[in-house]
């Protein structure tokens, strides 16, 4: 969705980040965002009511790898200025998830008919930001040259818990021959903000993923035999722990299809 996306934006200029979340909002858009709004930040999304939102702030803090908290709003209101001047986090995203103590119970592509006055919205990094960068230096990424979703494991490695939050830590991969891997740990260092330098190199079952042709989320992708597989931290980790902590009610994004926020890349570099 997001390359027919990209097609119907050129005319308007497919680096407006308020055209793709207009797109969203009118229903136009309800797939990924890979590639959208070249140049600008997308973010991973996790609401939870006000009551939750203190240890969710704390879970952050604690794992900020998997979890960069870029923006964040006040309850009850869906604008986060700093991120948008028109942004309605109920309604922007292509497509949503609801949890219900754990559960995911429905993907829509607008959340104001659920929408409360005690829920508290998270704006978390997301990797398409190195991404860029990436391609940038020359870099390949396989996923984006075949049309595919980056592919997502869930791994053995313990978040850090903060109240009830807890679960396994989430990580994105791809594939590099080894110089080109050094030079991503280079890149994706400056980028501490939209998670910065990779937590695995190689030996995928060192971290808990038995079969790297089956991802948990996102596609399957090969890994060349002489390339070695490198794993950065996911803002879908969110997600998981949801799903591990089980809070009453939940909304997250729905993978892939993230927050265009009118943030430049470039703003997030470390150096």
């Amino acid at each position: 969705m997001a390359v027919a996306a990209m097609k119907a934006f050129d005319a308007a200029g497919p680096a407006d980040p308020v055209a793709v979340r207009h797109a969203a909002r009118d229903g136009r858009l309800t797939g990924q965002t890979a590639g959208l709004a070249r140049g600008h930040v997308q973010g991973n999304l996790a609401i939870l009511p006000r009551d939750l939102a203190a240890d969710f702030l704390r879970f952050c803090t604690l794992n900020p790898k998997p979890c960069p908290v870029i923006g964040m709003s006040e309850p009850g209101n869906p604008a986060i200025p700093a991120l948008g001047a028109d942004l309605d986090i109920r309604t922007d995203l292509p497509r949503y998830r609801v949890w219900r103590r754990g559960e995911l119970i429905d993907e829509p592509t607008d959340i104001r008919s659920i929408w409360r006055d005690d829920l508290v919205a998270f704006v978390l990094g997301c990797s398409f930001s190195f991404e860029e960068a990436l391609l940038d230096d020359g870099l390949p990424l396989r996923h984006i040259s075949c049309n595919l979703g980056v592919p997502v494991y869930r791994t053995s490695i313990a978040c850090a818990p903060a109240g009830p939050f807890a679960g396994p830590l989430v990580v994105s991969m791809r594939s590099f021959k080894p110089a080109d891997a050094i030079r991503a740990v280079q890149i994706t260092s400056r980028f501490p903000s939209v998670h910065g330098a990779p937590v695995h190199i190689g030996l995928p079952e060192a971290i808990g993923i038995r079969d790297i042709g089956r991802p948990d989320y996102g596609d399957a992708v090969e890994v060349k035999a002489d390339e070695l597989p490198v794993f950065w931290a996911c803002g879908v980790t969110p997600q998981a722990v949801i799903a591990a902590s089980r809070p009453e009610f939940a909304i997250t994004h729905a993978p892939g299809a993230m927050l265009v926020t009118d943030l430049r890349n470039s703003r997030l570099a470390a150096l």
